[in-house]
């Protein structure tokens, strides 16, 4: 066992960027006369999205920004679905669009995500924006989960460059472009998934290990290399309590610095949103 871990906490990150944002807000109506906004967009009545989509409303409102939470039936058509899309592209009040998933399984997800328009695209999953993050043609706006756990360890200053850093999960929205990011930071990145053989083989080693994948306690203490950096990315809920991918008593045991779920990676997620919202909007008022 080794000292007690860095907690690496994200709500300090988003308070900072809540105060940042909020001055910038403040400039950005006295220059044109109005706030930007975002709007939330979900089908269906899922708990966990409507808690969700709330505290983006309350967060948004809080620094002067507008927030806008469309909910369409669990029946909505592939047609009213995309009309909802094409409406929110067209109104100038809105400067970001965030999509909730999952959807009804007979809505396409790929022609909900290629119906927002990059440049409200806040979220960063519009192929456009995956595509420039990839080639590193710019500018684009960047998954604000991965980006936000990256922020997250600028903040705490946990370096990346020259560090083995091991990405288990290989969603378009968290796992892939986070590789991609560490890339960019200089680390040395492995991909897993929930079907790697022999997933600890990989785990054991990481310098940097990165947890997204959405099974609970998939990565236990043992699992973990000492001194270890690492990120939860997890949100699952167990007998009415959230919990991470990462088994956290016993990762701690060996981590150098660890985040908690909730309170780690979802803060530095909002704040993200904040700032790509902010910058749709000046980007989209020039």
């Amino acid at each position: 066992m080794i000292a007690a871990p860095l907690l690496l906490d994200g709500r300090p990150g988003l308070e900072q960027a809540r105060a940042e944002v909020s001055e910038a807000v403040r400039a950005f109506v006295a220059r044109h006369g109005r706030a930007p906004g975002i709007a939330v967009l979900r089908v269906g009545n899922d708990p966990a999205s409507d808690r969700y989509a709330r505290q983006i409303d309350r967060l948004f409102r809080s620094v002067g920004m507008g927030a806008r939470v469309v909910v369409l039936d669990e029946s909505a058509s592939p047609d009213a679905a995309l009309g909802e899309v094409r409406a929110l592209n067209a109104d100038a009040a809105v400067s970001g669009i965030l999509i909730q998933f999952p959807m009804p399984p007979h809505l396409s997800r790929d022609a909900v995500v290629d119906a927002v328009a990059p440049e409200k695209d806040v979220d960063g999953v519009h192929p456009l924006n995956l595509g420039r993050l990839l080639t590193g043609r710019g500018p684009t706006f960047i998954p604000a989960t991965p980006l936000g756990g990256i922020e997250l360890l600028r903040h705490y200053g946990c370096p990346m460059a020259r560090r083995y850093a091991v990405v288990v999960g290989r969603s378009e929205i968290v796992g892939k472009p986070l590789a991609l990011l560490l890339l960019q930071e200089q680390a040395t990145v492995t991909i897993c998934h929930s079907r790697t053989p022999d997933l600890a083989r990989f785990t054991r080693e990481a310098e940097i290990l990165a947890v997204a994948v959405g099974r609970p306690g998939l990565v236990r203490g043992d699992m973990v290399r000492e001194g270890a950096v690492v990120l939860d990315f997890g949100m699952n809920v167990v007998d009415g309590k959230l919990v991470g991918d990462v088994d956290y008593e016993s990762a701690r045991e060996r981590a150098g610095a660890i985040t908690p779920v909730p309170g780690g990676t979802g803060p530095m997620t909002n704040a993200t949103l904040l700032r790509n919202t902010l910058r749709a909007a000046e980007w989209l008022s020039r």
